[in-house]
């Protein structure tokens, strides 16, 4: 598959968390091409702030693929990781990060600051922005749809 496909994938996951009336985030995990993880975000409906997207990817590739150490793998994402899941793609050893929206409250990748650039022992390849206005558009209509309802 290719990064516009796995990309594409993650944003089904994200409207699948929006209906569910989570944050529309969807992850990917892909390695040589194939998916191995997926993930959506799920904090509201698991009422626990480490159910995000990225981080229920990058568990369900360790266990797929038997280990903590993730070589080889990509993770998509629509939104620009926290500092949480930055941290787990470095800790997990993900080879690629590919995000969409960037977040300029809470982006850890490049939007608040770059957790990449420290000395940490693993350092991910990032391609930002990818599918950006499709990524951001979805956050920004389920955001616009919340103040609405309320």
């Amino acid at each position: 598959m290719t990064d516009e496909e796995l990309m594409r994938r993650a944003l089904a996951l994200a409207k699948e968390a929006a209906a569910e009336g989570e944050v529309p985030v969807g992850a990917v995990i892909a390695k040589d091409g194939e998916i191995v993880a997926e993930g959506r975000n799920r904090r509201e409906l698991g009422k626990n702030a480490l159910y995000h997207a990225e981080m229920e990817a990058i568990d369900t590739a360790c266990k797929k693929l038997d280990g903590w150490r993730l070589p080889g793998c990509t993770l998509y994402v629509t939104l620009e990781p926290c500092p949480m899941c930055a941290g787990a793609v470095i800790n997990a050893r993900v080879e690629r990060l590919v995000f969409g929206a960037y977040d300029k409250k809470a982006g850890s990748v490049k939007s608040v600051a770059d957790l990449f650039l420290f000395p940490y022992n693993h350092k991910p390849a990032v391609t930002s922005g990818f599918l950006e206005t499709e990524c951001a558009k979805l956050l920004t209509d389920f955001f616009a749809d919340l103040r609405k309802q309320r």
